[in-house]
This record gives structure tokens, C-alpha cells and sequence, in this order.
């Protein structure tokens, strides 16, 4: 009979995984469970021929193969978490394991893309080195890499970028103009040292705007609204805040396709360019040579500009020119990093822009998170406990079941699929402003006149229909 085991004892390293190529794993329907010497210990499905797959695979490996078997559905669970894959059979990638290959990154590279993953951490420790790749916003460990081959790779990696290979000491930014098999699009590449190493992280930033559009990203229609009409001022300053990777540059680039018109002159200022639209003017920053923010605003006054987006507000001077250039006539997208929509305002004015300035250019204020949506085939609906809130949250209405994630070929057994944008709009208006200028910055009451939705609202309402777990929208909730 199958030995059964539960999904959560089984954890296999990395260094474990790599003694077999993801074709084999799939194709023999095994998954190592230990090397020790030349014996290796594999899980495996009960079949009439075992005698003759042991043979095949001692052959195969030239270890001594020791087999324990699982049932079925549990095999296919863990290959799918442990050797992941595209979904169906078309255009898997086999990753070549032996890190000294010359096409080991690119095919890193590729299947990374594949998987619709944003990062690549490459990284060094006394004893061990790693490569994670985040997927729906959180690392997943992928690859151990022997400590002899990581300099080699580190330097391949700072040669494709132009990056000095003989600088170990200090930090270094560059960019991968990426192009193997069919696929094109750029790579933004940071080199940290490290105690132990230099670690490597690579952004894969994606160059088509083409697919992104406003009603998709997760507005509702209330907000949708309000940020049209922001969007559709001519002046002011428009501003979207949240976190590192909480996807505020694609809501600017959506906005930027569609102000883009023939009768619009529209410039960037970013650092770095993600993604390339047609008709709209970008401008790379060039820190090292004195192309910054406020530089490069200055010039952009002088090219006559309808609608100007800076990639975001980092210091008092930048904070400057877009409030210098919202009151001469020109609307101004960009991000900025608060907690809240309404944070935004006092954020300027820590930054020393008077209450009468940020009242008269601020026209819309937008805070954004993203969350990830349960996977559709495999998620489970449990009756609700009330006491699995955060212990100081009031529920803003009655929720009498929940789903919890579950796992599935098709999410690749993480329960969650794709992720969705909360997002919190408030629109500045002349009451608003008034409050701004009298330094006010309470206005809990006139948001709920007008009622404005916060993000952890939102992010209830998406829970409450089913689409995510509690557990995704928790820290929302435990800030309201």
C-alpha cells in the first residue's frame, strides 16, 4: 500500500531538488526525498513495473535508488510545488542545473518571465547560495547554487548589464537589454555587497502598455469615477502612494494611455523606464551625470508639456518643481510614499510645501495596495469565526462564510492566482482645500459625507464576495 503523508511534512531543500532535471521529475513522476552519499532516497508512485524504474533510474544517476512510494494525486501535488511549470505542456522551460553553463541566466531569465514572476534575488551566505523569485509578491526559493560558480555568475550578470566587474565594494545599478528565443524586454539590475558576497536582485520590467487599462486594475466604480475626474483636470497635481511594488506605476501608465492623444504633449521623467508607449516622451535619469529629477523638470518646462509624469516625489526639490509646474497650467502624475490617501498632505508639507500651495495644486489624492485573489478552482469555504479578525477591528457589515486557500495544478498548489489592485480616492475639493489651508488634517467626517471608501473598506468588500482570504487583507484592517 502507498505510505500517505500529509502535504505540510513534506519540505525538500533546494540543494535536494537539483539532483534531478524538472523533465525527469515529470517524466519518471518522482521527487527526491534525501542524498546521502551515492544513496538516493525518491518518492514515487506504486506501479507493476518498480523493479524495472529502479534499474532505469540507477542508470540514470548512477546512485543507488531507494524508493518510497506516495499515492498519485500527491505526487502530482508535490511536483507541481516543488518543479513548477507552465500550465499544459506547451513551452515548459528546462532550466539547465549546472550553473558554469553559459546559458544558465537566460534560462533563469525565461522561466521566471514564464511564471509571471517581477524579481530575481540572487544571494550569497556563509554557507549557502540561493536564488528566489517572487511570485504573486512573495519569494519563493528556487535554485542552490554551488559558492565556486556564484563570482562567475554575479560577473556575467554585471557584464550584461555594463556594470565594473572590479568594483566588489560599493553598489552598482545597471540595465539588461534582454532578447533570447522570442522574448525582448528590459531588466533592471541592483548589485548589493554584502557580509559574505555581492547579492544580485533583477527587476524584469515589462515594456507592453499595451494590455493595461483603467476599468481592470480593481476600481470600483465609485472610485473609478473620482480618479476620471481628477484625470480629466487640466492643472494640479495627481498623486498615488503606497509601498514598493503595490503596482502605482501601472495605474499611472493606464492613466498615461489614456490621456494619450494626438493633441496632448505628454512627458516622463522616471528612474527606471518600465514600461514604453508610443506617442508619450520619456526621459531615462542619468544620476551620475546630473540628469535628476529637478534637472531634467526644469528642462520639461520648456517643451511645452500638457501632462507631465514624474516616476516620484523623493525630496523637497522634486516636491518643488511639481507644485511649480501644476500652478503654471500643467497636470502632474506621480507617486509618493505614504500609508494612507490622506497622508499624502501632510507628507508635502513635511517636506516643506506651505498648506496655501498643496490646497490650491492638489487635485486628486490616491493610496493603492495589491492583494492576491484565491485560485478559483481549489478554494474552500469554511462558516465564518468572528473572533478571526483583528482583535480592535469593527466588521463594517455581517460576513457569514469565508474561503481559505487550498491548492491546485492550476496555482501551482500557493491557493492564490493573480493579485488585485484596493485602491482608496479622494478628490480635492474646494471644501477640502479649505480644510488643507487651515491646517486641518483631520476630516475623517467630511471623507464619510462623501463617501469615500478606505483601502481596508475595499479590501472588506473583496473579502466579503469571496475573492481573497482574511488572512490577505489583515494588515488593511489592522490599520483602520
Amino acid at each position: 500500500m502507498p505510505h500517505s503523508m500529509s502535504q505540510e511534512e513534506i519540505q525538500i531543500p533546494a540543494d535536494t531538488l537539483l539532483v534531478l532535471t524538472k523533465n525527469q521529475a515529470w517524466h519518471y513522476r518522482i521527487i527526491p526525498k534525501e542524498k546521502l552519499g551515492n544513496q538516493l532516497y525518491l518518492y514515487g508512485e506504486e506501479e507493476p513495473l518498480f523493479s524495472d524504474l529502479k534499474a532505469e533510474l540507477e542508470i540514470l544517476t548512477g546512485l543507488e535508488i531507494h524508493l518510497e512510494t506516495l499515492p498519485s494525486p500527491q505526487i502530482t501535488r508535490l511536483l507541481s510545488k516543488y518543479y513548477i511549470r507552465e500550465n499544459g505542456t506547451q513551452g515548459m522551460i528546462h532550466i539547465q542545473m549546472d550553473q558554469q553553463a553559459d546559458d544558465f541566466l537566460l534560462n533563469l531569465i525565461s522561466e521566471t518571465k514564464s511564471l509571471k514572476s517581477s524579481d530575481i534575488h540572487i544571494e550569497i551566505y556563509e554557507h549557502k547560495c540561493r536564488v528566489r523569485i517572487r511570485i504573486d509578491g512573495l519569494l519563493v526559493e528556487r535554485y542552490v547554487i554551488k559558492r565556486e560558480d556564484y563570482p562567475a555568475l554575479i560577473n556575467k550578470i554585471k557584464i550584461m548589464s555594463n556594470l565594473d566587474i572590479s568594483e566588489k565594494r560599493l553598489p552598482q545599478d545597471g540595465r539588461i537589454n534582454y532578447k533570447h528565443r522570442t522574448e525582448k524586454f528590459d531588466i533592471r539590475v541592483s548589485i548589493l555587497p554584502t557580509l559574505h558576497g555581492e547579492k544580485a536582485v533583477l527587476r524584469l520590467l515589462n515594456n507592453d502598455a499595451t494590455d493595461i487599462d483603467l476599468n481592470t486594475l480593481g476600481f470600483s466604480p465609485f472610485d473609478l469615477a473620482n480618479y476620471l475626474e481628477g484625470v480629466r483636470r487640466r492643472d494640479g497635481i495627481l498623486l498615488i502612494s503606497g509601498p514598493t511594488g503595490s503596482g502605482k506605476t501601472t495605474t499611472l501608465y493606464a492613466t498615461l494611455k489614456l490621456l494619450n492623444q494626438e493633441s496632448r504633449n505628454i512627458t516622463t521623467v522616471e528612474d527606471p523606464v518600465e514600461y514604453t508607449l508610443e506617442g508619450v516622451n520619456q526621459v531615462q535619469l542619468k544620476e551620475s551625470i546630473g540628469l535628476g529629477f529637478a534637472a531634467a523638470l526644469k528642462t520639461f518646462l520648456r517643451q511645452d508639456p500638457n501632462v507631465i509624469m514624474l516616476g516620484e516625489i523623493r525630496d523637497t526639490d522634486t516636491a518643488n518643481m511639481a507644485i511649480r509646474m501644476a500652478l503654471t497650467g500643467h497636470l502632474v502624475l506621480s507617486t509618493i510614499h505614504t500609508n494612507s490617501a490622506w497622508g499624502t498632505v501632510s507628507r508635502l508639507m513635511d517636506m516643506g510645501i506651505p498648506a496655501f500651495l498643496v490646497a490650491n495644486t492638489l487635485n486628486t489624492t490616491v493610496a493603492q495596495r495589491l492583494i492576491r485573489l484565491l485560485c478559483p478552482a481549489c478554494k474552500i469555504q469554511k462558516p465564518f469565526q468572528k473572533d478571526q479578525y483583528p482583535r480592535q477591528f469593527i466588521p463594517f457589515y455581517p460576513v457569514e462564510k469565508q474561503y481559505f486557500p487550498g491548492g491546485c495544478e492550476e496555482c501551482y498548489y500557493t491557493g492564490y492566482k493573480g493579485r488585485k489592485a484596493v485602491y482608496e480616492v479622494i478628490p480635492i475639493d474646494q471644501e477640502l482645500a479649505q480644510e488643507i489651508k487651515n491646517g486641518n488634517l483631520s476630516v475623517q467626517e467630511p471623507l464619510k459625507d462623501r463617501k469615500i471608501k478606505t483601502l481596508a473598506e475595499n479590501a472588506f468588500e473583496i473579502f466579503s464576495q469571496g475573492q481573497t482570504s482574511l488572512e490577505e487583507i489583515y494588515p488593511l484592517l489592522l490599520n483602520y
